[in-house]
């Protein structure tokens, strides 16, 4: 069931019911380009946008993305998609197609710290998340007023280790139910089970501080200015059952000095997670990520 989501006007896209993407993993050999190049030309597209990498041209992996543009494009889709199985067959290919009208639906999962979430609504209010934000989760009530102002439906469902999953349970099913394509940990305070992760493989992106390993838990700001660091960032990176040890996507950095106190540090950090995490959402909206083993491969 599909529910009824206001819209930022800035976020509907003109003039992009033509546009589809291919993303493509192979073993490398040569002739894989000039092939996709052939297909989608011999299709009556015309590609606006490629870029590659091979692990290694004897005997790597092989990666592209394509996103091209085609007149009537929802008439030939199928068609397109049914007659690339013979030429991924040739060169075993894992690809995939997408279409940019076929807007992500996303679901995104707060705590208390509003810095990431706020961050996401002004992207998508401004018209750069290309994604219908569906619902907003979270395990306190802080963010409704300004969530429900959005026209976005709000969810309160406490969580912690005792009851752990059973409302995650109950989670899946609201995901589930609203179609979701992308989850978004905006500092959701809560460690995920193994079940809830295994059911949104690689649509699951989390943010957090770049201190790991090295300040692990609680209170990391605390210890690092005690170390007296010179470096702070983020990561933003999948989930997976490794903890923190999932595919990452994007990560920055800034400079800090003995000037900086944990007050200082914990803004600075707030303002590179804002932005790290916004970065990777958009480049998986756009499809510009392909997951390989541990490792993301990305076209930006």
């Amino acid at each position: 069931m599909k529910t009824n989501v206001k819209t930022s006007p800035l976020m509907r896209e003109k003039g992009l019911s033509g546009r589809g993407r291919l993303l493509v993993k192979c073993p490398d050999r040569p002739g894989i380009v000039a092939a996709i190049s052939k297909f989608l030309a011999d299709h009556g597209a015309n590609i606006i946008e490629s870029s590659q990498y091979s692990s290694d041209p004897e005997g790597g992996t092989f990666f592209i993305r394509t996103e091209f543009d085609c007149p009537n494009l929802a008439d030939k889709q199928a068609g397109m998609e049914n007659d690339f199985k013979e030429l991924a067959h040739t060169f075993v290919m894992d690809y995939q197609f997408t279409y940019a009208e076929d807007r992500k639906r996303t679901a995104i999962f707060a705590s208390k710290e509003p810095h990431c979430l706020l961050e996401l609504l002004w992207e998508w209010q401004s018209g750069d998340l290309p994604t219908d934000i569906v619902l907003v989760i979270s395990n306190h009530e802080e963010a409704r007023g300004m969530v429900e102002a959005l026209g976005i439906p709000f969810y309160y469902t406490p969580a912690n280790k005792d009851i752990r999953k059973q409302v995650e349970q109950e989670q899946i099913e609201l995901l589930k139910e609203h179609n979701i394509d992308l989850i978004v940990l905006a500092r959701y305070m809560q460690i995920l089970t193994p079940e809830f992760v295994s059911t949104f493989p690689n649509q699951i992106i989390n943010i957090h501080h770049s201190f790991l390993p090295a300040f692990v838990g609680a209170r990391p700001y605390e210890r690092a200015y005690d170390r007296g660091v010179k470096l702070i960032g983020a990561t933003s990176h999948y989930v997976t059952n490794d903890l923190d040890e999932g595919p990452i996507i994007e990560q920055d950095i800034e400079r800090v000095n003995h000037r900086n106190h944990v007050v200082d540090l914990k803004k600075i950090g707030r303002s590179i997670e804002r932005r790290v995490l916004a970065r990777a959402v958009k480049w998986h909206l756009e499809d510009r990520v392909i997951v390989h083993e541990n490792k993301t491969i990305v076209f930006h």
